[in-house]
């Protein structure tokens, strides 16, 4: 597939553009890179259901649980906790394939 886009001036951009660019900006490829990706991980990881203890994100099929503070507890880290949950539910895979959500079980 071509790509037909044209600048302002109605000629092609030319290959060397956004290299010419970077200096101008102050950051070189490699930061860009390692910033973008440092975005992206932290935009997934904010929609995710994590321990309130460890803060480790529970794996599909596993149970976690809910108490009356809000707070969701893997299975690993309910010793921590004296008293008992609300109720316990099972993590299922969400439909679209994005994220893992919670389930009542």
């Amino acid at each position: 597939m071509c790509d037909e886009r044209l600048t302002a001036g109605g000629r092609r951009p030319a290959a060397n553009d956004s290299a010419m660019l970077r200096p101008l900006l102050g950051i070189s490829e490699g930061d860009l890179e390692r910033e973008l990706l440092r975005k992206s991980v932290g935009a997934l990881a904010a929609g995710r259901a994590s321990c309130h203890h460890c803060g480790r994100t529970p794996l599909v099929g596993e149970r976690v649980h809910l108490f009356g503070d809000g707070a969701l507890v893997c299975e690993l880290c309910l010793p921590r906790r004296s008293e008992a949950p609300e109720r316990s539910e099972s993590v299922h895979h969400s439909e679209h394939g994005h994220t893992v959500r919670r389930r009542a079980a």
